[in-house]
């Protein structure tokens, strides 16, 4: 099992392995029942997605608003205000007009060969209000000791970004560091192979998902096809 080591300067930022929050950022814990409504976390490749990374919490009492207006970034609410003795005080700063920077400090450490990938956390895709920051991605490698900032876009003229107490404001991800693959066509018989595989699939859907089917509130049609045959190769492994 690979090792990710951190290092905190603020204990507060507390890194861990995403976590599905239910009720919370996920949804609410809805049955996959007839009438329920449909959430985030009843997709089992979104799940998975998400649960793949690292998260970090807003480690401050004082809430930050980040807004534009007339075409310039305003920052406000309480940790905009310049604070006590301390590195970056406040930790956040404009980068030109259209992003904005978080001094974070955190060291985490990597095995040779691989990086963390900086992004945004998957409450972005769930978030109806607009207000979730939305992290830049960057790559950085094994080697280099310290993230010293964070990169974060500006939000569009007239919305606003909250930065609140713990609340995951961004997510880690560890991948490798040279993405060294390259787009190939198929051959005739992988591409025979893949197709049936779809056309199997399809056929025994109704028996895959025989006592799985459900019909939101929202009229749409879920099933536990994907999930049942994730839970079959995962009992092979």
């Amino acid at each position: 099992m690979r090792q990710v080591k951190v290092r905190l300067m603020e204990p507060g930022l507390r890194p861990r392995r995403t976590r599905l929050e239910i009720p919370g950022w996920a949804g609410d814990p809805e049955p996959r029942a007839d009438g329920s409504q449909e959430y985030a976390w009843h997709c089992i490749p979104f799940s998975e997605a998400a649960k793949g990374g690292i998260e970090l919490f807003y480690p401050y009492d004082a809430e930050l608003h980040v807004s534009t207006r007339d075409g310039k970034l305003v920052f406000g609410g309480g940790l905009a205000e310049p604070g006590g003795p301390g590195p970056q005080r406040p930790p956040f700063r404009s980068f030109g007009d259209a992003y904005y920077t978080y001094q974070i400090l955190i060291d985490l450490k990597v095995e040779e060969g691989w990086a963390i990938k900086t992004e945004t956390h998957p409450r972005f895709y769930t978030d109806r209000t607009g207000t979730v920051p939305v992290a830049v991605p960057a790559l950085i490698r094994h080697w280099w000791p310290m993230m010293y900032f964070m990169v974060f876009k500006a939000p569009d003229e007239g919305r606003t970004h909250i930065f609140r107490k713990d609340e995951p404001f961004m997510q880690v991800s560890v991948v490798p560091a040279e993405a060294d693959f390259e787009l190939v066509p198929m051959s005739e018989a992988e591409a025979a192979e893949r197709e049936l595989q779809s056309r199997r699939i399809y056929a025994s859907r109704a028996t895959l998902a025989a006592d799985s089917q459900w019909t939101s509130a929202t009229h749409t049609v879920f099933d536990g096809t994907y999930r049942r045959i994730l839970g079959a190769a995962k009992s092979e492994r």
